[in-house]
């Protein structure tokens, strides 16, 4: 179990992290704690596919951002309500190569004192690697409980049976591992799916909807209690994004519904005045969605200690 006031302060396990790697929130009688899986570093090509090379350039020079790659953002949360824990999403894992910063989720959600015994449901938005790697990693689902319930929508499962890749612009070696974690997460966790067609309410006041787009089962996770909202917005929007909504992503498999859909989510967020994290935006990536005409902008909230 976890609460808020729990997990603004140390545990007594010792730590080498630098900087804070978990940040707690209430939405109204429901604890959520947005824990840092790392950074891992990509080419900015796939930042934004349909831009130009000199407009793309231009943004990541007034974001002093470096011109060849960028450190992207992993974040996961965990979720109390009532007397389920869930788990949404599970970060990269430490299966791949080359990545020494990305997959701490494990141990940062120890240093939390959120114990993997204690999770009831796991939603996962999409079975990209770096969301259902983490519960590749060894010894993680032998802790897990054997009765524990994973919610992925139907449409992802039937996906990555034999997945598309050719509306993705991605570095050579990742569609092939990617294929392979999603097949080895089916295979490991098969008995543990509960699929769902659009929405389903996973605990009360934690709802899963799909949307499509990034992945045709893509999903985001709503928490609602009390009159606060938060929106976990999966892939569906990244950095550039609030700037250039309609700049394409490389992984997106339909990245022309993928941009539809962060249009309405920004819509959506700026009218309903939610909570927003989101997987890829910098670390703890809670803030809220401002509209003005076409023209969205990112306000973050002021940390809480």
């Amino acid at each position: 179990m976890f609460s808020v006031d729990e997990a603004l302060r140390p545990t007594g396990q010792s730590s080498k992290d630098l900087v804070p790697s978990r940040y707690a929130v209430k939405i109204g009688e429901i604890d959520a704690l947005v824990v840092s899986d790392g950074v891992l570093p990509l080419p900015t090509t796939t930042m934004a596919t349909n831009a130009s090379p000199a407009d793309l350039a231009n943004w990541l020079d007034l974001q002093f951002m470096p011109p060849d790659k960028f450190d992207w953002p992993l974040n996961v949360m965990v979720a109390r309500s009532g007397e389920q824990t869930i788990l949404i999403d599970a970060g990269l894992g430490g299966q791949f190569p080359g990545f020494p910063r990305a997959g701490q989720f494990p141990q940062r959600l120890a240093a939390a004192g959120v114990e993997l015994e204690s999770v009831t449901d796991v939603i996962i938005t999409h079975m990209h690697m770096d969301h259902v790697g983490g519960l590749l990693v060894p010894g993680i689902k032998e802790r897990l409980r054997p009765d524990v319930r994973i919610h992925v929508a139907a449409a992802e499962v039937e996906f990555w049976i034999s997945p598309d890749f050719s509306h993705t612009v991605m570095p050579n070696p990742v569609p092939e591992v990617l294929r392979s974690t999603a097949k080895s997460f089916y295979n490991v966790y098969r008995d543990n799916l509960r699929t769902f067609e659009t929405t389903r309410e996973v605990a009360p006041g934690v709802t899963v909807r799909r949307t499509g787009g990034h992945t045709p089962g893509h999903s985001v996770v709503d928490l609602v209690s009390g009159g606060d909202r938060l929106l976990f917005a999966g892939d569906a929007m990244f950095p550039v994004a609030f700037d250039h909504p309609d700049w394409q992503n490389g992984f997106e498999h339909d990245p022309e519904k993928a941009a539809r859909v962060r249009i309405g989510l920004f819509n959506e967020l700026a009218q309903n005045r939610g909570l927003l994290v989101a997987a890829h935006l910098p670390f703890p990536s809670v803030g809220r969605v401002a509209v003005d005409g076409d023209v969205f902008r990112w306000v973050p909230v002021i940390w809480d200690f």
